[in-house]
């Protein structure tokens, strides 16, 4: 098979598109034959070896990156029933590496079945930037009254998280980089739509929103951003945080919270860990949504031989919604 190997952390340019030997499922593993393969941001900080941004060790080399999958399933371990064989699967990899290839191994407790109506890239992008966003909307308890901020809306769980904001009735505010970005959020239900690559953007909220003030901020990209988020929510406003893609976390204290009484929480890390029903629930419940088409995540995909490509176009905030490698 063809895989991205990886001999030394550093640039993208370390991923190197090569033929290996083809992995066999061990006992109560299935080895899926990959149609798609999800890429994440925090695989870039793998393969950087940038060990002080992640939340794990770094994995030993060489590797093959890459945590999520869905294809078919072509053979099964010892222990497995047979039944697995042909069905179209997804699953998340864990912190093990591997799915940046046209085969992957997984133990069968952890692959979900998909529905015809759910596409391979649609299920690679719900397994693990869905999830994500299911615990995110966890801790910032919507409902029909909030006004919403989205910062970074136009991706991955960005898009997500503004559509399940509309869905519930909110007023969205979905605040993202460049007009090609911001179009792309109006599209997707924003009631109002802004470039924080503008001057004084958090001005043009308010003055957008017309007295009314922001209720809850999802916050995925930190910084001065962040900080602009934090500083629009009005008394009693919920700041929920979910990563720093501008470098930095968001830079909050303990007077900013007095002053409105505001509160602050993070949604990832132990704590999604710990969500009711476990991350197999919180997958569950995100592959429903998308297989009902509630929730409908953009996906940009690239061929598996360009996984560089891929990394360089996250890395350089070119990318829109959920990036795919394509066997």
């Amino acid at each position: 098979m063809h895989a991205i190997r990886q001999y030394a952390f550093g640039p993208a340019e370390n991923l190197l598109h090569e033929e290996v030997e083809d992995p066999s499922p061990g006992p109560g593993q299935v080895r899926i034959a990959v149609r798609a393969a999800g890429v994440h941001l925090m695989d870039t900080s793998i393969r950087a070896g940038s060990a002080d941004e992640l939340p794990f060790p770094l994995p030993d080399l060489p590797m093959t990156p890459g945590r999520e999958v869905a294809g078919v399933v072509d053979a099964v371990g010892a222990g497995v029933e047979e039944s697995w064989l042909g069905r179209r699967v997804v699953a998340h990899l864990g912190l093990a590496s591997g799915g940046y290839a046209e085969l992957a191994v997984r133990e069968a407790e952890a692959v979900h079945a998909l529905p015809d109506e759910l596409a391979d890239d649609v299920a690679v992008a719900m397994i693990g930037t869905g999830r994500t966003t299911m615990g995110i909307l966890d801790v910032g308890q919507i409902v029909p009254d909030d006004v919403v901020l989205v910062t970074a809306a136009a991706g991955g769980i960005g898009n997500l998280l503004v559509q399940a904001a509309r869905n519930i009735g909110a007023t969205v505010v979905g605040v993202a980089g460049g007009p090609a970005k911001v179009e792309r959020v109006r599209r997707l239900g924003a009631t109002i739509a802004v470039d924080y690559d503008t001057a004084d953007w958090g001005g043009r909220v308010r003055e957008a929103l017309n007295g009314r003030e922001v209720t809850v901020a999802f916050d995925g990209v930190g910084g001065a951003p962040g900080r602009t988020a934090l500083e629009l929510l009005g008394v009693g406003g919920r700041f929920v945080m979910f990563g720093w893609s501008a470098g930095k976390p968001t830079e909050l204290s303990t007077g900013d919270l007095y002053a409105r009484c505001l509160t602050a929480s993070v949604a990832l890390g132990p704590r999604i860990l710990k969500a009711p029903g476990g991350l197999r629930g919180l997958e569950e419940r995100s592959l429903a949504e998308a297989a009902s088409g509630r929730l409908a995540p953009e996906v940009q995909r690239f061929a598996l031989a360009d996984a560089a490509a891929a990394h360089t176009a996250l890395e350089t905030r070119a990318t829109v919604g959920k990036v795919v490698l394509i066997p």
